[in-house]
């Protein structure tokens, strides 16, 4: 195997593509109006680059430990160590390493940091080998893991973000998580994960339905009861003098529409199309859901950063 074949399969062990949801980092910085402010900017790109390697870390173990039953999944059996390419004490080499880069790496930021790091491992650690064989407990671990990512973004940047934006980015998280499941009871049954054997598809269409729901409540109170942050730039202070008083008024709030189709088009491509199984996957390829997620980070940048 030549050098290129390597780096490859290290990036296929590692789960590259899922690193998209370490994004949710920068929640802190885009909602203060500060995400152009360069200690911020390169402090939350600093700690979104940290929290890739734990999250690398956090799959090459699960990948270790689910190897038995990724050996029977039609997708997951073509996972490097699944087929054999890496070997477990490879894998096992590489979760040590990881693990003591991402730790020192956290400990010069902050104590808050590493402890949120330490935290965030830990919960993984936990959610591999006994959490994830459990329903409903199995959602909720994953769902907290975006809770530290979204934290580690306050500590480093310094601003808080409002609570109703923290529970929307908990129930859709919590949301996404019981799509995955109902895709993988629906597509392959009981065999591939410990936790569907007791699922039933009424109980995760209930999940879906409720989480779905409160994400949408959520998303409307934070648009409606918190005062619009607005960065002030040349162009910001004019439109403020053409129309004064712009940034108390409930502008958030044309991007409900957006965000209940968005939740409605991926339930969509699980009941029809039974995509919920990779949500990176839909979240990068499905051209109606770019497009939404496209028009409303449009909104809301210029909503903070330029009006």
């Amino acid at each position: 195997m030549n050098t290129k074949q390597k780096i490859i399969l290290y990036l296929k062990v590692f789960r590259v593509n899922q690193w998209i949801k370490n994004l949710v980092i920068f929640t802190a910085a885009i909602f203060s109006g500060e995400l152009f402010t360069s200690k911020v900017f390169f402090r939350s790109l600093e700690t979104f680059i940290l929290f890739c390697f734990l999250s690398s870390t956090s799959y090459i173990l699960n990948d270790i430990i689910d190897f038995p039953y990724d050996k029977k999944h039609p997708i997951k059996k073509n996972r490097p160590i699944a087929a054999g390419q890496i070997t477990i004490q490879e894998a096992t080499f590489l979760v040590f390493i990881l693990i003591l880069i991402s730790l020192i790496a956290a400990l010069f930021f902050s104590i808050s940091l590493f402890f949120l790091a330490l935290v965030f491992l830990i919960l993984h650690f936990l959610y591999s080998l006994y959490l994830k064989k459990y329903p409903i407990i199995d959602i909720f671990s994953i769902s907290f893991s975006f809770m530290i990512r979204t934290l580690a973004g306050e500590v480093v940047s310094g601003y808080h973000i409002p609570i109703w934006l923290f529970l929307t980015i908990f129930f859709i998280s919590l949301f996404m998580a019981s799509v995955k499941r109902h895709a993988e009871l629906v597509a392959h049954g009981h065999e591939t994960r410990a936790s569907l054997f007791y699922y039933k598809e009424h109980l995760l269409d209930f999940l879906t339905t409720t989480f779905a729901t409160t994400t949408i409540f959520s998303y409307s109170f934070y648009t409606y009861f918190e005062r619009l942050p607005v960065a002030s730039t040349p162009f910001s202070r004019l439109f403020s003098e053409i129309f004064p008083n712009f940034e108390a008024r409930k502008w958030l709030m044309v991007t409900i529409p957006l965000v209940v189709y968005g939740i409605a088009r991926y339930a969509q491509l699980l009941y029809e199309k039974e995509e919920g199984e990779a949500p990176e996957k839909i979240i990068t390829q499905d051209l109606p859901l770019i497009i939404t997620i496209f028009l409303w980070g449009t909104i809301i940048i210029s909503l903070i950063y330029l009006l």
